[in-house]
């Protein structure tokens, strides 16, 4: 299972991921996207499938059986919303709603974000989605001998709503459409059936702010105060339905209410700011987090342009609002649509109009270039473009006669090459090679340019430009096999190798290290100094993980195949195993965190990294890596999933619903141990797995 092998497979790049319909269905997402403004999707990610092991047997299914009567009703939440008796009450025969202002909300809003969590037992396998007509999801999670999950009676949120449903603008934290939970087509209005009628996943992140509502009591505001009136009882009408459902299956639910706010929305903004996310006129509060604004912010640290070499950067298109293109001579941009056409490079050298600011030139991104099809055209045109960046950033000429400029020609013809044109000819430009991201479509080019610019081998070039430069890539499998061919040329014709003689520039080329054959491409994630993250590919390839100072390796539910010797040269000490956790929405990871993260941190003071992986990298390592990040950087998990999130590069992490659920209740856990006394959420689970949803969607095949 070894994953070294020769030789190499050259697959597209483009070809759509693998989707398990992870997102399901239910309701919309176009109704979840008008949350937000028109947000693009991070270029070149995708969504990989997790696979979730095999179904659980009767015996094997460890999700606890109910809890005994009494006990998730002792663990319900306390609430400044019940019991209501201090708040304005208005009768519509057996229903009521209450009056709230908006100094009530805010304190009401601000206690429930100081309240533990219901034990992951207690809401799980209900949170996933058990529709009783969904016999996969139903068949998954509960064993024949058991009932299906009701409700649990453990849960008291409260769920603030947007009467008009635009919340594009004057939206609070947290607020949500009526139409994503409430089914207005009804009469009486009804709590829509959101759990998915078909297919599996333990991924539903979309239905958790219309499950959370059913759960919690309901806030309407807004600016017309009838039509806030008509929809709270509208509200009301579908709880007291939906408790009446529970009663006739012989469940009884908690009593929750609905509350019409009667402060204007101008009061929030005036006097609590703080709970505000989108102002009146649709501008984004930066105190409130925004987990797609929090995960670009964090790509561009991430990614940020550097100097990978004299004069030339390396880095995403620059944003104008964050870093002017002024400050860089030349604009070299990797994109799909790019060319090779090196005459541009050299026509900037022998007119080097002061007027141009930033000449922008396109080439090939990376992955598009397919070997054994290139042809030796596509060859010299890579030579020719890093030869070129090379005499541009350093202000030299190539020693070739026919490259060199002698002289330009005025109106009659005759040569004229003055003093001023001379000196302005042989300027050193700064020049910035760039993609949307920073590093996917620019990884070819970039390493490319760095083994000609240095005169190290290809796989030398790679190791160092993430090691010592510090920078994040992803190559693909064709790249691989392109740089190879291309090594023993950029070699012959850099600058840095000018002084040795052609058998001795051949021998540096010639031993490829063993970590090479077997990479596809990808190195593992860099989440810090300390701590990757990967799949099992990158662990089957101990030496690259030595290469890059990983000297520990830490297995999540799946186990590394090594060739006979190589654990006992490894060390047997320097590899933890977790065993018998799926990626399932079943096997708990809490329990495993203590012992990962002191792995992990063993590492850290022995100065050296540690790999995690599970099978992918995306789930059951990525919930350790996370857990790790909120530890050590004393992060939030909304905040550390995007900082994790941005650095996994081109795949998208997905922690299932339950991770992510025991990842939010980790918070509570490092609040306890650093004695912090009534710490308080950022943000509410629903609005978590909602604003997840979001981030998603652009992905979903």
């Amino acid at each position: 299972m070894a994953t070294i092998a020769l030789p190499r497979p050259i697959t597209s790049h483009r070809s759509p991921a693998s989707f398990d319909g992870s997102l399901g269905s239910g309701i919309p997402l176009e109704v979840l996207h008008s949350a937000k403004g028109p947000h693009g999707p991070v270029p070149n990610k995708h969504i990989p499938s997790c696979p979730p092991g095999p179904i659980p047997t009767a015996e094997q299914l460890n999700t606890p059986p109910a809890s005994p009567a009494g006990q998730e009703e002792d663990n319900l939440p306390q609430s400044l919303l019940y019991p209501p008796d201090n708040y304005s009450r208005l009768r519509s025969g057996p229903v009521s709603i209450f009056k709230i202002n908006a100094s009530d909300l805010v304190a009401a809003l601000d206690h429930i974000a100081r309240q533990p969590l219901p034990d992951p037992t207690h809401v799980f396998p209900w949170f996933h989605g058990l529709h009783p007509h969904n016999h996969i999801q139903q068949t998954f999670f509960l064993s024949r001998r058991k009932s299906p999950r009701k409700t649990p009676s453990c849960l008291r949120g409260i769920t603030v709503v947007k009467t008009d449903g635009d919340l594009t603008v004057s939206r609070l934290k947290g607020a949500i459409a009526p139409s994503e939970f409430l089914n207005l087509d009804l009469s009486p209005p009804e709590f829509i059936d959101i759990d998915p009628a078909e297919g599996f996943s333990v991924r539903n992140f979309q239905i958790q702010a219309a499950k959370t509502a059913m759960t919690s009591d309901i806030v309407v505001y807004g600016q017309d105060d009838v039509l806030n009136r008509k929809l709270a009882w509208d509200i009301a009408a579908a709880q007291q339905r939906w408790r009446e459902k529970h009663g006739d299956q012989g469940h009884s639910l908690p009593v929750y209410n609905t509350f019409v706010c009667v402060s204007p929305f101008s009061e929030f903004e005036e006097k609590h700011p703080e709970i505000v996310a989108i102002d009146s006129a649709g501008c984004q509060n930066d105190s409130v987090i925004d987990l797609i604004a929090q995960e670009r912010k964090e790509m561009y640290t991430m990614a940020k342009a550097s100097e990978i070499s004299h004069n030339v950067w390396l880095g995403p298109t620059p944003d104008p609002t964050i870093e002017p293109e002024a400050q860089y001579d030349i604009l070299v941009e990797c994109t799909d649509l790019g060319r090779l056409n090196p005459a541009a490079f050299r026509l900037i050298a022998e007119y080097p109009d002061e007027s141009t600011r930033s000449p922008c030139i396109d080439f090939p991104s990376s992955g598009s270039i397919l070997a054994p099809s290139w042809s030796t055209a596509e060859a010299d045109g890579i030579i020719e473009t890093c030869k070129w960046i090379y005499h541009l950033a350093h202000g030299t000429r190539p020693s070739s006669p026919s490259d060199s400029v002698t002289d330009f020609e005025d109106d009659d013809g005759d040569s004229v090459m003055d003093d001023a044109t001379q000196d302005r000819a042989r300027r050193p430009f700064k020049i910035l090679i760039h993609c949307a991201d920073g590093y996917t479509e620019s990884t070819m080019l970039g390493i490319a340019y760095y083994s000609y610019s240095t005169g190290l081998p290809v796989p030398q070039a790679w190791l160092d430009l993430h090691t010592t430069k510090q920078r994040n890539f992803f190559a693909y499998t064709s790249d691989v096999s392109l740089l190879s061919a291309l090594c023993p040329r950029l070699l012959a014709e850099s600058p840095a190798l000018a002084h040795l003689c052609r058998p001795e520039i051949s021998a540096l080329g010639k031993n490829e290290p063993a970590w090479f054959a077997g990479l596809d491409g990808s190195l593992p994630s860099r989440i810090t100094e300390y701590m990757y993250l990967g799949n099992l590919t990158h662990a089957n390839n101990p030496s690259l993980l030595k290469a890059l100072g990983i000297g520990q390796i830490l297995s999540v539910g799946e186990t590394a195949m090594w060739r006979d010797g190589e654990l006992e040269e490894w060390g047997v000490d320097n590899v933890c195993l977790v065993q018998g956790v799926q990626d399932n929405g079943i096997d708990p990871l809490t329990s495993e965190f203590e012992r990962c993260l002191e792995f992990i941190d063993r590492g850290r003071k022995r100065g050296t990294a540690t790999l995690v992986h599970c099978r992918v990298g995306v789930s059951r390592s990525a919930t350790i890596v996370i857990a790790e990040v909120m530890r050590s950087m004393d992060m939030s998990f909304p905040r550390a999933y995007c900082f994790v999130r941005a650095r996994r590069l081109n795949v998208i992490i997905q922690p299932h619903l339950r991770f992510a659920y025991e990842l939010l209740k980790w918070e509570e856990v490092l609040h306890e141990k650093k004695g912090v006394q009534d710490a308080k959420r950022e943000l509410e689970w629903g609005e978590i797995a909602r604003e997840i949803a979001l981030m998603n969607r652009p992905y979903a095949r």
